[in-house]
């Protein structure tokens, strides 16, 4: 027994407008992902390299859903004076040196997930406000899908 014309029409209209209130996020998650496959929003030990506020908090937003950025610890020195009296800790044996793998082959290709996921969302929104009768309905969803975000982390 085949469909019912009107269920295909309203999966067609759920998929259009969850797709336009989602496409927002979509886009910031597959942006601030590729973006942090190379680390760009931290800064690494030895490094002169810090990252832009915005992206640090994009990150942030991205991974624990705040845009607190966490206060790092100062870090002790490399070799602190021992203190009379109190002997010095050992020394653990180093550990069992194993085989690094290159993550560069993995990181490309995460990062052209994120390109295509972006690539994909916009050209679906294209297609959403090209083809619409409607498009004043579908610029409400998609300011319902940036606003409802930010609202929430703001409260």
């Amino acid at each position: 027994m085949p469909l019912n014309h009107r269920f295909l029409k309203a999966c067609r209209q759920l998929h259009l407008y969850l797709g336009v209130f989602t496409a927002p996020a979509l886009l910031f998650f597959a942006i601030t992902g590729g973006l942090q496959t190379f680390s760009l929003h931290e800064t690494t030990r030895g490094s002169s390299y810090a990252p832009p506020r915005w992206l640090a908090v994009a990150a942030q937003l991205h991974k624990k859903q705040t845009p607190d950025l966490p206060v790092r610890k100062p870090r002790p020195a490399a070799n602190p004076a021992a203190a009379p009296g109190v002997a010095a800790a050992p020394t653990p044996a180093p550990a069992p040196a194993t085989p690094k793998r290159n993550p560069l082959p993995l990181k490309v290709f995460t990062a052209l997930v994120a390109l295509s996921l972006t690539v994909s969302t916009l050209t679906g929104l294209y297609m959403a406000w090209r083809h619409s009768r409607r498009v004043g309905r579908l610029v409400a969803v998609f300011l319902a899908g940036v606003a409802v975000p930010i609202l929430l982390t703001l409260a």
